[in-house]
């Protein structure tokens, strides 16, 4: 089974952010192994990026505004690739400070969401729907409309 390894800066404070979170990890469950490892917040972008960068399994995506833009079915497919490859898949969330250049350069891809900045803790929960999303697309589900 493919395992999914979602590493992010900082902790959930809101209850319903990590609910969302567990209900779609849940989900997630019966498509691939999923982990979440968190890493405690630095005093700079530099200090994250060591024990990011260690965490790191398989191909990694980090999230990034200067990423490129993927439609849901672009996930989908890009995710189907890397599967049929048997690749793991580790995505990266930074701080609210984002991400150290070296966390950049050493991710296989950057993937952005949007121009807009968006919360770290939210962005969890949009990274874990739309993964989730890109299993269904993959497996032919009538979840994506």
């Amino acid at each position: 089974m493919q395992k999914i390894t979602f590493v992010v800066v900082g902790k959930i404070k809101e209850s319903f952010y990590r609910e969302a979170v567990a209900e779609y990890v849940k989900r997630l469950s019966r498509f691939a192994k999923i982990e979440i490892k968190e890493i405690n917040e630095g005093v700079n972008l530099n200090a994250e990026a060591n024990d990011i960068l260690r965490s790191v399994k398989g191909y990694a995506i980090a999230l990034a505004v200067e990423g490129e833009k993927l439609s849901s079915e672009g996930l989908a497919k890009k995710i189907k690739n890397l599967t049929d490859a048997g690749k793991d898949i580790t995505f990266i969330i930074g701080s609210s400070c984002g991400l150290a250049e070296e966390v950049k350069r050493s991710s296989d891809y950057l993937l952005s969401f949007s121009d807009m900045t968006f919360p770290h803790q939210l962005m969890r929960v949009v990274l874990a729907e739309q993964v989730y999303r890109a299993y269904m697309i993959n497996a032919g589900a009538t979840y994506h409309k």
